[in-house]
């Protein structure tokens, strides 16, 4: 493929922008740019569908995500070649993307009624007399601001979930990545049939960063955001003054501890694909590796091995593609100086594999914990490897960074024993990533990293409000709660709670 001067992959006027394959600068489509008074009538008819989402009822609105999952399979490289296109990622990580994002729309479609239908509770000793239950009700209508390096499976963790506990949702793909969100968008309407010309649930707005500041002041009850942590704490302020809630996953530096007693062919495997996968630009990427000093040597060169021969470029036989946001380039570059600069050593690439859109894998070892290319989120295909005496060590390092998302853990022995030490939202041990495979799992941050939860149980409960409800059946024993009380109703009653909770 021949591969044009580099150029920004969207050009933006009042009016619209282009998105452009990054690969080849070739235009895939062009959008408009939605101005306040556009989002501000997409919410208002979100608003509208509402009613009429909520009313179907877990069962109704189950059957309907299920026909968009049909449409979906049955036009699956379609999508993927979508996906492709606008990041640049290879057609093989594209179809491992959707395959996610379909099984999340499983997920959360199948289990909602589980998760969210009333459930009864104890009523306890003071209301014995009457029967408590709690429900999960729809918010009304979320926005999600999505990211462009996984433009289906991250967003997906947001929408469907949503969608399926009752909510409309105003969805705003970043604009690296619009023609996925409008093919998401058109073909779920297109499954719902001619119920989406009266009543979608599921909009879609296009444009820049004011564009999604303006979904975060258009009166929806809650955003579900994926960015960076700048980012994030732009949608947080524009929220701030309508108290409107916040979801935020804000990225990751997250760690791999190697023990002694590891697999280091298991590990190092999981080090290159954890670290380099869609070209490093993986929130949940492995950005830094801590591996015992004992094992260090034999780990780095299995390491190097595999990493040196990866393909990098456009063609469809590449394992890793271009980087898709052009501003990303050089902050990789200014991590791998930092690093080389700061004592750093070279073990594959270094300063000349930024060559853009393309920056080609780069392992280094021994980088000072204080060199940004540790601290900061590279967001690119840079393995950082650091001995460390042991695996406490290791933890302490792991911890000590804010952005704090998923960790991984190879060790034979002590891998659940260490995972449970780190500070992180998710954890796995003896594999890479298993957790973003599993949607019974929670997902999210700690620190710097973000908060709140998609996926899973805790996923659909986060699109929701937790409405209690107690109904008196049976007489009152005891009249605490009445003025007409007899006088020895609080005696009785503090004897009655010394007796019951004595032990």
């Amino acid at each position: 493929m021949t591969v044009k001067p580099f150029t920004n992959s969207h050009t933006v006027s009042s009016s619209g922008f282009q998105s452009l394959d990054p690969r080849t600068g070739e235009l895939i489509e062009e959008f408009p740019v939605h101005n306040v008074s556009a989002v501000h009538g997409t919410v208002c008819s979100a608003r509208e569908a509402f009613g009429w989402w909520s009313g179907l009822g877990f069962r109704g609105r189950e059957k309907r995500l299920k026909k968009w999952r049909r449409l979906i399979l049955e036009r699956f490289d379609e999508l993927a070649s979508v996906v492709s296109q606008e990041t640049g990622k290879p057609m093989a990580d594209a179809r491992i993307e959707v395959v996610l994002g379909i099984d999340h729309l499983h997920w959360a479609a199948k289990n909602a009624k589980r998760v969210l239908g009333r459930r009864h509770v104890a009523p306890g000793m003071l209301m014995s007399n009457h029967v408590a239950s709690v429900e999960y009700q729809p918010l009304g209508v979320v926005g999600v601001i999505g990211p462009w390096n996984y433009p289906v499976f991250t967003p997906m963790g947001s929408i469907a979930y949503a969608l399926a506990a009752g909510n409309a949702v105003v969805f705003k793909p970043s604009e690296y990545t619009t023609a996925v969100g409008h093919w998401l968008v058109t073909t779920f309407n297109e499954a719902l049939g001619p119920e989406a010309q009266l009543f979608s649930p599921l909009h879609i707005i296009t444009g820049t960063g004011e564009t999604g500041a303006a979904l975060c002041r258009a009166g929806v009850d809650k955003i579900a955001f994926t960015g960076s942590n700048r980012t994030g704490k732009e949608v947080m302020r524009a929220c701030a003054d309508s108290l409107t809630p916040v979801l935020m996953e804000c990225g990751g530096k997250d760690a791999m501890l190697v023990d002694r007693d590891a697999k280091l062919a298991a590990a190092a495997d999981a080090a290159v694909w954890g670290s380099l996968a869609n070209a490093g630009q993986t929130c949940v990427g492995v950005e830094r590796v801590y591996v015992v000093e004992q094992v260090a040597e034999r780990f780095i060169d299995l390491v190097s091995k595999q990493a040196s021969v990866l393909r990098v470029g456009g063609e469809p036989v590449s394992d890793l593609g271009p980087i898709t946001m052009p501003s990303q380039v050089e902050v990789i570059r200014s991590h791998i100086d930092d690093a080389i600069t700061h004592g750093g050593r070279v073990i594959v690439g270094g300063r000349e594999s930024v060559r853009a859109p393309y920056v080609e894998p780069v392992v280094l070892v021994d980088v000072p914990e204080d060199s940004i290319a540790v601290t900061e989120e590279t967001f690119g295909p840079l393995i950082i490897i650091n001995r460390v005496k042991s695996m406490e060590d290791a933890v302490i390092r792991a911890n000590a960074n804010d952005y704090r998302l998923g960790a991984t853990v190879f060790s034979r022995r002590s891998g659940a024993k260490v995972a449970r030490a780190l500070n992180v939202g998710m954890v796995g041990v003896n594999s890479i990533l298993p957790y973003v495979a599993m949607p019974s799992l929670p997902f999210g941050g700690v620190g710097s990293a973000g908060f709140g939860r998609i996926h899973g149980a805790d996923g659909l409960r986060e699109f929701t409000r937790a409405k209690s409800i107690a109904r008196r059946v049976l007489p009152a024993t005891l009249r605490p709660t009445s003025f007409s009380r007899p006088k020895w109703t609080v005696r009785a009653l503090v004897a009655l709670t010394k007796l019951l909770y004595r032990w």
